[in-house]
């Protein structure tokens, strides 16, 4: 194992989005050594600004003191190959909810990451059993599924795949409880735990606003304040994306054969016309004014 000055492992990031960029940040403000692969070339030379700007807005908001903040920038790294990925303790691929995409990404990762390195997927519904599958060491393969924003979610899902043995989810859970969070184990099944069950909620939150039920706050509402949730179905979908929300949606109903998730009219046609929630600027709320966010759908509007 490589540790860094700060007694912590070095830790590889592959895939520059949303959750990428927060599982870095979070890396890098904890004391690993973290470096941060996107294939983009583009799109990788605006990460370190990016993740900068949210530490800066943490470090304003009292959330990341400024020495933390001082730390964080030397510990982060974009590198420009996956040959970095060398000395990765644990190497955590956050790339879009594809599977071949997935699998060609630990086949890489397998060969280049050293044979004792902890090899973890962000993905939040795929079977960690078909990816591993695409390495010569699944006992090595694990889910480490992170929840957007990655910094305030307390929660990791640390997911076995069959061949996942007890020690490579030992070495996941401890990592996570080094960046601050709390870690459940769940099993590989379709939707694993949280987003089977949030997904549920959000599907029937969707068809609620569809058939004029009741309007997109009051839903959010009846949940926050009838049920004590942090935050509503409709807004934590525009949170977590609602193009994501739609491609677990697809896996479940397919995975499950249920007509439970099969995802409604109603966010098929915000995702194709690009409303994908907060990254956005609009999904069921509209995210690109004064918080707090308005209410940006009806039944009229979206039908």
């Amino acid at each position: 194992m490589v540790l860094n000055m700060a007694g912590k492992p070095n830790v590889l990031i592959v895939g520059g989005g949303t959750m990428g960029r927060g599982i870095a940040a979070l890396c890098a403000s904890t004391g690993h050594e973290t470096l941060l692969y996107e294939l983009d070339a583009a799109a990788r030379g605006g990460l370190r600004s990016s993740i900068e700007s949210s530490w800066q807005r943490a470090a304003a908001s009292g959330r990341l003191d400024p020495g933390q903040l001082d730390r964080a920038r030397g510990f982060l790294h974009i590198v420009d190959s996956l040959e970095e990925a060398a000395g990765a303790y644990c190497a955590i691929e956050a790339v879009p909810e594809l599977l071949e995409l997935k699998r060609a990404v630990f086949e890489r990762l397998d060969s280049l990451c050293p044979t004792a390195s902890v090899l973890g997927s962000n993905t939040s519904s795929l079977s960690i059993s078909a990816i591993a599958a695409a390495t010569r060491r699944p006992e090595r393969v694990v889910g480490i599924h992170f929840f957007n924003p990655v910094a305030a979610m307390p929660l990791v899902e640390i997911v076995s795949g069959n061949e996942t043995s007890a020690a490579t989810q030992e070495r996941a859970a401890a990592f996570a409880e080094s960046l601050g969070k709390r870690a459940i184990r769940v099993s590989d099944s379709p939707g694993f735990a949280t987003s089977r069950l949030g997904l549920a909620l959000g599907l029937e939150a969707m068809r609620m606003v569809e058939e004029g039920v009741a309007g997109v706050e009051d839903i959010d509402l009846a949940m926050e304040l009838g049920y004590g949730h942090r935050m509503g179905p409709l807004k934590t979908s525009d949170l977590v994306g609602l193009d994501i929300r739609l491609a677990i949606a697809d896996t479940l109903a397919s995975a499950l054969n249920e007509e439970r998730f099969r995802a409604p009219g109603i966010l098929r046609t915000l995702v194709a016309r690009g409303h994908t929630g907060r990254k956005s600027g609009r999904g069921f709320y509209r995210w690109d004014g004064q918080h707090p966010a308005e209410p940006a759908v009806t039944r009229e509007t979206e039908s």
